[in-house]
């Protein structure tokens, strides 16, 4: 080791000890650093708990999600329709224009839509868990044109803000 570098160290520890232990200041000193260390293990522990939280509700959803691929229970056609809407809704479509109806699995759309959207509506439904068939009486359009339905952007329902 050379020696200027080891008489850096020694005067810097010299100067840390000094600070800690000064007669006046030391003590609260002393107590910042501990109060720090504390805080800082009080946000890990926060932390652990959080992530632990996250990893045990991830798993219960992965199992329940699981589960529900080999259970083939009925659902209600009111259910089944709020579950088509609910999977619409993440998507950036014109969800407005769509109307959906149910009965005993099959699905049927209807209303105007652009052809640029039906893809994305036609698969998102077709992965609803309950959906047995997807009756397509969409009316696509090329272009929104004159359809007070389709004017504007549209957004994913969870983008749009409150008025």
């Amino acid at each position: 080791m050379n020696k200027g570098a080891a008489l850096v160290g020694g005067v810097g520890l010299g100067a840390a000890l000094m600070y800690f232990f000064d007669p006046d200041r030391g003590k609260r000193r002393r107590a910042l650093v501990r109060d720090k260390f504390e805080a800082a293990g009080n946000k890990a522990s926060c932390y652990a708990g959080k992530m632990g939280r996250d990893i045990r509700n991830r798993a219960y959803g992965m199992v329940s999600e699981t589960k529900s691929l080999f259970s083939h229970d009925d659902v209600t056609d009111e259910v089944l329709v709020d579950r088509v809407r609910a999977s619409l809704g993440r998507y950036p479509v014109h969800i407005g224009s769509i109307d959906v109806r149910a009965h005993n699995g099959v699905v049927t759309l209807s209303g105007p839509i652009l052809a640029r959207e039906e893809p994305q509506v036609l698969r998102a439904t077709r992965f609803v868990r309950g959906v047995k068939e997807v009756n397509n009486q969409l009316a696509v359009h090329a272009d929104a044109g004159n359809i007070p339905a389709l004017q504007g952007t549209p957004q994913p329902l969870g983008a749009q803000s409150a008025i």
